[in-house]
């Protein structure tokens, strides 16, 4: 073969450029030579790349980049940006989208996901513990069964006496007799039987578990026995800031696999990794995909999955849910309020499945419209959702969900879900369940909700209704979750570059009634009478004097989440407006038809010791005001910054720079600094 080859290349060398007319086919061995020589050059030249990048680095910020990178690379153009223990390299001209705001998301996530980690730990504990308890109950129960085997085979021996052949299997009956039947079919499948062979087929189309899924099962339980890290999927990685804070403030984390189908942001997501050191480059790897096909191609493979997109996550939930493994957790971002909150109900229609209702609660709303459709999407796979935390921050609102595999479950969606009736004239609203169920003889039957649940005209005003949804109506957060999240953020406030903010939100939905959708705003429902406002300790006392319970909401300071009847709530403002008389008004308005009518409750205004809640009480501050201006959403990344965005932005956004004086528009910085401007 050698000599052949050598015959061949001698001979391809003396013919020059005229053996390339020649078909390949006569020369295959020649063919062969000239692959293996040129994958042996590729492979030296690759080689040689590296060696010249490991031995002529030039590092900038722990960057390594080799002389012909460097040309495209200027220093000038990037700055370092850093959170928690995550640095990042940031271009000047928005080429990879970065939000300063969603600090407060990314702190909110990482005691998400350090509680999830902990829970997921006890979790496998206890199905650990409740695994040796099983074994060492079936082991008893087996043992007890093999002394009655033996003491019926002995009474089998002594009453037939020599009438059965010597080692034959005893005759039973009942389990006993399944059981000693189970190791001759089993030794039938394996071939040691010398009956007919039609058995086996018999047995593998009946009993496909016995054969196939034995192994698997061993599997899963070896697996199960040694927890592995969590593997976390960032789908939109941008900068991959988010993953890298993942990778190096989370213990316990194991892979971190970061995606985005653009491929600057890729580019620029990688050399964050390299700029984050070893620990970083060991956990997280950059894919250039489209999240949506990448998700659909693996499978409940993640632990936990983070949908962060820039406006709605619709497109991407029905792969998202796939993903997840059952039990694990996704968390999802919804930016684009403007729909989600009845700016545009038919849009948000056709992206989540619900239609909006604008009001004081619509925030809220926009929460539970998002968990509706997480969950939609959920059950087209036999899955279903149990929410821990739903929180509405900034400008966008953020849910956390545990996704589980039931097909019994799902059944209780419809329970979950409920339509809003919400009067036009004096917002009152009222819930519409969509299904219901019977239990009848340890049965359970599941049939359609009762309705309507509202007149055609408000019973208290007179006005018509606008119907809404449908959305979430279950708890939308787990609370001791939340007590959970709450002791560990305080445990470790140094690492939380947004502590204040996200503490202060996990304190006030800690206070929330977890079993009452949507709230109630005091300064609405004096607007509807006209009347000065009574102080919210007054109207709480009130509430709570009447035999109901009220706390306050995380997503309005002045929301206040009630299990009160509407006609409960206008007798309380009845009564208080009779000490507070109000003007007289036109006789068709709202107001006007609700102080018509005479108050069934009279209302005690004393104080209620639960009147303040224990932050209240405490003085806890629960909402802060944004730490610097221009706190809120930024352009899409690629988009030239003009002079139209400067309200939004700021103008040291427009002039690249970083001076606090350039936040006032010049226009108004010469209107107000011209003293010789004449009137």
């Amino acid at each position: 073969m050698q000599i052949f080859l050598s015959e061949a290349l001698s001979l391809h060398k003396n013919l020059g450029r005229s053996i390339k007319i020649l078909p390949s086919s006569l020369f295959p061995h020649l063919s062969t030579a000239r692959q293996c020589c040129c994958h042996h050059r590729r492979r030296q030249e690759n080689q040689n790349a590296e060696l010249e990048e490991l031995s002529e680095p030039s590092k900038m910020g722990g960057v390594e980049k080799t002389a012909k990178e460097e040309k495209s690379f200027d220093v000038n153009d990037y700055k370092i940006i850093k959170e928690g223990e995550a640095e990042i390299l940031m271009h000047a001209k928005n080429e990879v989208f970065y939000n300063k705001t969603q600090v407060n998301n990314r702190d909110m996530s990482i005691a998400v996901l350090r509680t999830f980690i902990c829970k997921r730990k006890e979790e496998h504990e206890a199905f650990l513990s409740r695994k040796t308890r099983a074994s060492t109950k079936l082991s008893v129960d087996n043992a007890s069964d093999h002394d009655t085997l033996t003491e019926v085979t002995v009474l089998n021996g002594k009453s037939n006496g020599d009438s059965e052949e010597p080692g034959a299997a005893p005759k039973l009956s009942g389990d006993n007799a399944s059981e000693l039947e189970a190791p001759a079919e089993s030794d039938m499948l394996n071939g040691k039987s010398s009956g007919e062979s039609e058995e086996p087929e018999k047995m593998s189309r009946h009993e496909p578990c016995t054969i196939s899924e034995e192994p698997v099962i061993t599997q899963e339980r070896k697996g199960q026995v040694e927890l592995k890290p969590p593997r976390v999927l960032e789908s939109l990685s941008a900068s991959g800031l988010r993953a890298l804070r993942y990778a190096r403030e989370v213990e316990g984390i194991g892979q971190v696999v970061a995606l985005d189908n653009d491929a600057v942001s890729v580019e620029a997501c990688r050399r964050n990794i390299k700029f984050n050191g070893s620990v970083a480059s060991a956990k997280v790897e950059s894919h250039l995909a489209d999240a949506r096909v990448y998700m659909l191609t693996h499978p409940k493979e993640f632990d936990v999955v983070d949908l962060d997109p820039y406006g709605s996550p619709s497109v991407f939930l029905d792969s998202a849910v796939q993903s997840v493994v059952d039990g694990g957790m996704l968390m999802c971002t919804a930016t684009d309020m403007a729909v989600l909150c009845g700016g545009n109900g038919e849009v948000c229609y056709s992206k989540y499945g619900s239609y909006p209702l604008r009001g004081k609660s619509c925030h809220e709303m926009a929460l539970r419209i998002l968990l509706a459709c997480i969950e939609s999407h959920a059950n087209r796979y036999k899955r279903y959702i149990v929410p821990l935390l739903s929180v509405q921050m900034d400008f966008y609102v953020r849910v956390f969900v545990r996704i589980y595999t039931s097909a019994s479950a799902m059944k209780n969606t419809p329970l979950k879900l409920s339509y809003v009736y919400q009067c036009t004239g004096c917002d009152s609203f009222h819930l519409q369940p969509l299904g219901r169920t019977v239990s009848k003889n340890n049965s359970v039957r599941y049939l359609p909700g009762f309705g309507p649940v509202v007149p055609q005209h408000c019973s208290d005003c007179g006005k018509k209704y606008n119907v809404g949804g449908p959305m979430w109506s279950a708890p939308i957060h787990d609370q001791e979750w939340v007590a959970t999240m709450l002791n560990e953020v305080k445990s470790m406030k140094d690492r939380y570059p947004a502590y204040d903010r996200i503490s202060a939100v996990l304190t006030t939905i800690s206070e929330e009634l977890p079993d009452v959708p949507l709230f109630l705003s005091l300064h609405n429902l004096c607007a509807t009478l006209k009347c000065t406002s009574p102080s919210a300790v007054i109207f709480r006392s009130a509430v709570i004097n009447a035999g109901y319970r009220i706390s306050g909401a995380h997503v309005n300071p002045l929301g206040m989440k009630t299990d009160a009847p509407m006609d409960v709530i206008w007798d309380i403002m009845r009564c208080w407006v009779k000490n507070h008389p109000v003007k007289a008004q036109s006789p068709d308005q709202a107001g006007s038809v609700i102080l018509a009518k005479e108050p069934v409750l009279q209302a005690n205004f004393a104080r209620a010791v639960a009147s303040l809640s224990k932050a209240q009480a405490k003085k806890v501050a629960r909402f802060l005001p944004n730490p610097e201006r221009h706190w809120g959403p930024k352009l899409r990344a690629g988009r030239q910054i003009t002079s139209k965005h400067v309200s939004l932005l700021g103008a040291q956004a427009l002039n690249g720079t970083n001076d606090e004086e350039g936040d006032e528009p010049q226009a108004k910085r010469k209107k107000t600094e011209d003293p010789t401007s004449t009137p």
